[in-house]
């Protein structure tokens, strides 16, 4: 007689159904349903929707932002300046080397229009200037011996003595004598320097893409001797006159001479290099840079000093110069067509455009008469399954059509 097989335990009959049904699961296809509602009005929106999505897309994104292109923003850049030219002004003529500061031809430069000069300047005692707080006194009481201010100009002596001119008195200071404002002489030098003549040498280079360019064309034939920039004609030629700046950053020159300021030239570089290189222009702008509408703080000027000996004893001239100073300043920004970006706003693009779907069904679930009809239609609602087992309902994807039972779709054909 056979022996009876063992009877095989609930538990693992309960583990092959959850096996199997979570087996069904990971190879079965979902799709969503999709349902056509003849409204007219909805459709339009719906189409409307997709519509502007996919202009904003392909006007926006592709065509004015080049979305499509891998970029490169604030190039490698050097700027090599030189001025010419020769002023005058009531003492003397004045050149290239005694109005530019500094000399080097760097970026930043300034241009002298006007100086304030203080002759002969020798160290010893003299009155302290007006404009230096509680400088004026009337005794010797007045003045603290061995006091510094730092806005003045030298240690104070403790004597109260007469001011340059008037009957004023301040106190006596030991430092480089007569102060500035005690013997200063105004000179002028900006009759002729709008015609003072700029070159900027700007040369460029997008190191991610290896592009490099300049904004001086290649000639031999002496064109930089006898051109000067213009935007349509002369381009490549970077030789500006100081008068042209200055108009074109919308400032009168003569005020500018005799307050100073600063003049902004900002080359900007903006290349598509899938065309070719001849269509990577610099193009110019010109604007103040200083705050000319704040008085505090408004102009610009420097103090530099001019020394030499006198029988001996060192003596200096110092000069307070007023002057225009130009920074010029280079940026950019560098696009060329690349796979990786094209494709992630491709993926942007065609994932953006369902959202005309979530409007429509918003605007359809809240707000139309038949909105629960629609609610029924779209969405199966499904009676709970009684609970037999706890094994492989819990990995199935899809209603039971044994347990299931559909909600009674009366309506749906008003639709």
């Amino acid at each position: 007689m056979e022996a009876a097989e063992p009877k095989t335990p609930a538990w693992a009959d309960a583990a092959g159904r959850l096996a199997r049904g979570c087996w069904s699961a990971f190879w079965d296809y979902e799709t969503p349903k999709v349902i056509v509602v003849k409204n007219r009005r909805l459709g339009v929106v719906y189409r409307a929707v997709q519509l502007l999505i996919l202009l904003y897309f392909v006007w926006y994104v592709f065509i004015v932002q080049k979305s499509y292109q891998d970029s490169e923003t604030g190039p490698e850049s050097s700027v090599i300046t030189k001025v010419k030219g020769i002023t005058f002004s009531e003492h003397k003529v004045w050149d290239v080397e005694e109005y530019v500061k500094p000399p080097e031809g760097g970026s930043v430069f300034s241009i002298i229009t006007r100086i304030e000069v203080t002759p002969s300047q020798t160290l010893g005692t003299c009155p302290e200037s007006m404009r230096v707080s509680n400088a004026t006194c009337d005794s010797d009481v007045d003045c603290m011996a061995r006091q510094l201010d730092m806005l003045g100009n030298g240690l104070r002596t403790g004597r109260c003595v007469p001011y340059y001119q008037g009957s004023a008195k301040t106190c006596e200071v030991s430092g480089w004598c007569p102060v500035e404002d005690g013997a200063s002489v105004s000179q002028f030098l900006g009759k002729m320097a709008p015609n003072f003549t700029i070159l900027i040498k700007n040369s460029i280079h997008y190191p991610k893409f290896q592009f490099s360019k300049s904004n001086i064309e290649h000639r031999k034939d002496g064109y930089l001797k006898r051109c000067t920039f213009d935007e349509v004609s002369d381009l490549y030629c970077p030789i500006f006159k100081l008068g042209f700046i200055v108009e074109r950053a919308g400032e009168n020159f003569t005020k500018l001479a005799h307050t100073g300021g600063v003049i902004g030239v900002i080359i900007n570089w903006d290349c598509d290099l899938d065309l070719s290189a001849s269509k990577c222009n610099p193009k110019y702008s010109f604007r103040r840079l200083d705050p000319k509408h704040v008085p505090a703080s408004s102009g610009y000027n420097f103090r530099f000093a001019k020394y030499y000996k006198v029988n001996g004893s060192t003596t200096r001239t110092l000069i307070k110069a007023y002057g225009i100073r130009i920074d010029v300043i280079v940026h950019g920004q560098a696009g060329k067509f690349s796979l990786i970006p094209t494709i992630i706003n491709l993926a942007t693009a065609l994932t953006s455009i369902g959202v005309g779907s979530f409007l429509c069904d918003w605007i359809l679930l809240t707000f139309m008469n038949k909105n629960k009809v629609y609610s029924h239609k779209k969405f199966d609602k499904m009676a709970d399954p009684p609970q037999q087992t706890a094994g492989p309902e819990l990995c199935t994807s899809g209603p039971s059509q044994q347990d299931s039972t559909l909600s009674d779709p009366r309506g749906l054909a008003q639709l």
